[in-house]
């Protein structure tokens, strides 16, 4: 080795021994006859004292250096002088008193500085990626995540759990994304996909006999980014025979609290997670990845809203439709540009406008337009059913009842940001139990899957399918954390009977249905046992542990938000001859830019 310790090792203990240390200069000082290095590496900082009474040769050469220089130094461990320690580094008691200095490598001027937490153009730090993944940032949240996929991998494997790797390379099946195609050169005009995820190969090893399996997989979709989407993602995908949901809910329960507890700078808000319906997380939410870090919660007034004298209300009633509204706590003196704001929000998630009432401040008097079709008693039912104060702001909607949640859930998550409700010291889990089965509306005259095809109906609902396809709910959950959905699963269908009356359902004829899934079909015809998993996302889990808005953060080397590589200009052209090989003509609508 080149080194005897890491720069973050050496202690008080270390005092009076020769060591030597490998790393990179994090900052250069010259005071003059004495020149300070803080040697960096993965591990943390040393400093090094480079002094001109104790070797010249050092000295001259230290005078050489600069940021990012990769040195090796050997010296002796000495004791900081008194009142010059640094509480804020572990080694900070103790300094390197050099006795001879090795350039290992120069280094350029990095095109950002590294040795401190500033805010970069990102582009610059996805350009030049491997710079940026120096910073004590990054280095601290890769970390993070092998920390936490070592956890997974413990605790799985101390509970029977084996791991298994299952293909890159498979067949290209709907599942609700686009897939990323690979041509086959053997065999000219087929092509292999990138797994969307291991769903069929899980349930498959489950018929295999395994039991319980577990994989930190990668997984490719080809669709347009976010900020918690990347083109290339990884999850903790795992199966289990002979369960029912709570069995796998509890034990997932388990693992994300013991992760975060041993992992995570951000701490639980709590260790037994809520479980709501998804009717209820709806209702109360307006969205089926509810953030229950703070209330502002949905609320339905339509018994009183529907009595009134405002006809949108009033019809909107007779017709079945519900008139829900949310309390918004202090924003009642919103002006005019503000309310603005808040309906270009409703028009943008589905409503025609935005009705408002507000309680002044200082009487407790309701204002708002729509006030004047409500009767004296009716506003205050409003105002208790609300709970609402003097200053609070009044926000309706009423619609079916999907534009009333997408509104109201939008307007909630708006004001949530606005007034500071969401806790970013804290990670609030919660379960979504007891989905549809299936999508609210029909597309081309086939139900389409809540969660995927695989996902089993609820037992006692089963003759449903026959007679009342979509009021049927499913054996699917998900994990949610502070409005994330970190995790989704499901208990599966394993008898080949109603696997493929699921799949005439949402429009799959028995001919499409072999030709995509006849693998399995067939294989459900051997003994498959009754089975279950879920899929945590990796990247979000980790993202949230660290306190982080963005994957991006978390992953050694993402994509852009326009699924590119800055740092090796990627996607690229290929060589004419590749295609050749490949047998592939290009007949592109446009020319690509260079």
């Amino acid at each position: 080795m080149l080194k005897t310790h890491s720069c973050g090792e050496l202690r008080a203990d270390h005092i009076g021994q020769t060591v030597t240390l490998a790393g990179w200069v994090n900052r250069r000082r010259d005071m003059g006859g004495v020149i300070f290095i803080d040697l960096r590496d993965r591990d943390g900082k040393t400093q090094v004292v480079v002094n001109a009474g104790r070797s010249q040769e050092a000295f001259n050469l230290a005078q050489q250096v600069r940021s990012e220089y990769v040195l090796q130094v050997t010296g002796e461990v000495s004791r900081r002088p008194e009142g010059l320690e640094n509480p804020g580094l572990d080694t900070g008691d103790i300094e390197v008193l050099a006795d001879s200095v090795t350039v290992l490598n120069p280094a350029k001027t990095p095109p950002f500085l590294i040795d401190r937490d500033e805010v970069v153009d990102e582009t610059l730090r996805l350009k030049f990626r491997y710079l940026d993944l120096r910073r004590e940032k990054m280095q601290r949240n890769l970390m993070i995540r092998h920390r936490a996929v070592k956890f997974i991998r413990d605790y799985l494997d101390n509970r029977g759990f084996i791991e298994i790797e299952t293909p890159i390379l498979f067949k290209s099946t709907p599942e609700g994304a686009r897939d990323y195609l690979v041509p086959s050169r053997v065999h000219p005009g087929k092509f292999y996909a990138l797994p969307q995820s291991p769903q069929q190969l899980k349930q498959l090893l489950m018929v295999a006999g395994y039991e319980r399996y577990f994989q930190i997989a990668r997984c490719f979709r080809d669709e347009d980014l976010r900020a918690d989407r990347q083109p290339e993602f990884t999850q903790l995908d795992m199966e289990m025979s002979f369960v029912e949901r709570d069995d796998i809910l509890d034990l997932i329960e388990g693992l994300m609290v013991g992760m975060v507890k041993h992992t995570s700078l951000v701490p639980l808000a709590h260790d037994v997670f809520p479980r709501l319906s998804y009717r209820e997380a709806m209702d109360r939410f307006g969205t089926d990845r509810p953030d229950i870090r703070y209330g502002l919660e949905l609320v339905d007034v339509s018994d009183i809203a529907g009595s009134s004298a405002f006809k949108v209300f009033a019809e909107n009633v007779a017709a079945g439709h519900p008139v829900k509204a949310i309390c918004v706590p202090g924003a009642g003196g919103y002006s005019r540009k503000e309310v603005g704001e808040l309906e270009d929000i409703a028009k943008a998630n589905g409503a025609k406008g935005l009705a408002t009432m507000a309680l002044d401040p200082e009487t407790g008097e309701m204002k708002g337009f729509i006030t004047k079709f409500f009767t004296v008693d009716q506003l205050v039912s409003l105002t208790e059913r609300l709970g609402a104060k003097p200053g609070d702001l009044l926000l309706f909607a009423s619609d079916v009842k999907h534009v009333v949640y997408s509104v109201l859930g939008a307007l909630r998550d708006e004001m949530g940001t606005r007034l500071g409700l969401k806790n970013t010291n804290t990670l609030a889990f919660c379960w979504v139990i007891d989905f549809p089965l299936f999508e609210e509306h029909l597309e081309d005259g086939h139900y389409a899957p809540s969660h995927h095809m695989f996902t089993a109906p609820k037992r006692e609902q089963i003759p449903l399918l026959d007679t009342d396809p979509g009021s049927v709910l499913s054996e699917q959950y998900d994990l949610v954390c502070n409005g994330f959905e970190v995790a989704g699963g499901s208990i599966r269908i394993h008898e080949r009977p109603l696997q493929r009356k699921i799949m005439e359902l949402i429009g799959f004829s028995f001919e499409e249905a072999m030709d995509q899934f006849g693998h399995m079909l067939e294989a459900f015809e051997y003994g498959a046992p009754p089975h279950g998993g879920i899929a945590p996302g990796i990247d979000r889990l980790v993202a949230l542990m660290a306190g982080e808005p963005n994957i991006r953060e978390v992953m050694a080397f993402p994509k852009t938000a326009q699924a590119t590589d800055l740092m090796s200009d990627t996607p690229s052209e290929v060589a004419q001859k590749q295609l050749n090989e490949l047998q592939i003509a290009l007949a592109l609508r446009d020319k690509p830019k260079s």
